[in-house]
């Protein structure tokens, strides 16, 4: 974002508070993702199996790759007139289903790694 508007005019106070407030959120946000757990979330029961954890990952690849098809049929229609929407769409399962790629190859190679082991 540019301080300076479209029409040269400067960016009002408001829109600054407002960017002010979404960095704070955003900071916030971010500072709860890495904060180590606390008692009361150790009390809460215990982590979700690899299973669970797998199963999960995989449906929200599948969401994303879902998500960037609806966006795609709805743009081929004419009901989405954004190309950077579809293409985000696009983008974002692409990365999705890279990353789950990957992950799939590292077990493999775990896996293989533990069969070659000599007992």
């Amino acid at each position: 974002m540019s301080p300076i508007g479209s029409a040269g005019s400067a960016v009002s106070v408001q829109q600054i508070i407002d960017l002010r407030n979404q960095i704070i959120n955003r900071s916030d946000a971010l500072q709860n993702i890495h904060a180590p757990e606390t008692d009361a979330a150790r009390a809460a029961g215990p982590a979700p199996s690899f299973d669970a954890t797998l199963q999960s990952m995989l449906g929200s690849v599948n969401a994303a790759q879902t998500r960037a098809d609806d966006v795609g049929a709805a743009y081929q229609r004419g009901e989405v007139t954004d190309v950077a929407q579809v293409m985000l769409a696009r983008q974002e399962a692409g990365v999705a289903f890279e990353a789950t790629l990957q992950v799939r190859n590292k077990l493999l190679s775990a896996y293989q790694d533990i069969m070659r082991m000599g007992v």
